[in-house]
């Protein structure tokens, strides 16, 4: 009797048993459907595709000789960089709304190409950042250079944040490096390598064609970057990015002042505008202290809101 006892109990264990790993099986097995269900809804609303690249890329007026394999491939990964990065591509879109107005009418004046706008965008981001090496505002513009262009620099102003005096400070260069050079991208190339450094590369790879340079990583990526943000903030919907016009940043209208004398209290000053301190460092980022040191009496020309 106990033993027959025993011999069902046993039974019934082994069937418990059988019925909890079929009911794990079965559960997993649906766990691992829906995984592969919810892959293919994540396929279906996104996907990262290889860009076509268009044949007829240009900068500055220059064919870009995408039979060139290296060539290609660089073109290529700055597309694909610039276009997954989202985030930072929208951001570019939107800011250029805002800064193109101001930089474009002088790269015009200057009679460089106009795109030549998309090297700050490549420098910058369109802010005013400062870079390890000290370069400053949307150029990036050295300490060093930007007195020799007759920029003013010290601890309470600083024009590299001047964006209409900066712009003209990188013409000036970039028309210096085309004259030697006898090309615009290798005069992109020296804006970030400087002219001595491009004069060297050309010298001893006996070439004097951007394209055929061998140079640093950086500069190598110089003009395919901005030969890419200018294809997809030209064409930013054929790149996927979608935005209405109220969505873009724009310039506040501003009209100028001037001052000739010392401000000894920026903060006052702006209050006495009917402003307050922000604003007038925002619209005048050159402006590096709460006060003026113009013991000189040079006239400066100030931006505040065109309401006050």
């Amino acid at each position: 009797m106990n033993k027959s006892i025993k011999i069902l109990g046993l039974i019934a264990i082994i069937m418990i048993s059988s019925l909890l790993i079929f009911a794990t099986k079965t559960t997993n097995l649906k766990d691992v459907n829906t995984n592969i269900s919810s892959d293919k809804n994540t396929s279906e609303t996104y996907q990262i595709k290889a860009l076509k690249i268009p044949a007829d890329l240009k900068f500055a007026g220059e064919l870009v000789p995408l039979e060139k394999a290296d060539i290609k491939e660089r073109i290529d990964r700055e597309l694909l960089v610039n276009t997954y990065w989202q985030s930072n591509g929208l951001l570019l879109i939107k800011r250029s709304h805002k800064y193109f107005p101001i930089i474009e009418p002088i790269l015009k004046k200057n009679e460089i190409p106009n795109d030549f706008k998309y090297l700050a965008v490549i420098e910058s981001g369109l802010q005013n950042v400062t870079s390890p090496a000290g370069a400053k505002g949307f150029w990036q513009i050295m300490k060093a250079t930007g007195k020799e262009n007759g920029l003013e620099i010290n601890d309470n102003i600083d024009e590299r944040y001047h964006l209409e005096k900066a712009t003209q400070v990188a013409c000036d260069y970039l028309i210096a490096a085309k004259e030697r050079f006898g090309s615009w991208t290798l005069a992109a190339a020296a804006y970030n390598a400087g002219n001595a450094g491009v004069a060297r590369k050309i010298e001893s790879q006996k070439v004097s064609n951007y394209y055929d340079l061998l140079l640093g990583e950086e500069t190598q990526r110089y003009v395919p970057r901005m030969v890419a943000l200018k294809e997809i903030l030209t064409n930013p919907q054929k790149y996927g990015f979608e935005f209405d016009t109220e969505d873009l940043y724009k310039l506040e209208a501003t009209k100028l002042i001037e001052v000739d004398t010392i401000i000894t209290d920026i903060a006052q000053f702006s209050k006495d505008l009917g402003i307050n301190y922000k604003v007038l460092k925002l619209h005048n980022p050159w402006l590096r202290e709460n006060k003026l040191n113009n013991k000189s009496r040079k006239l400066y020309q100030l931006k505040i809101p065109t309401e006050n």
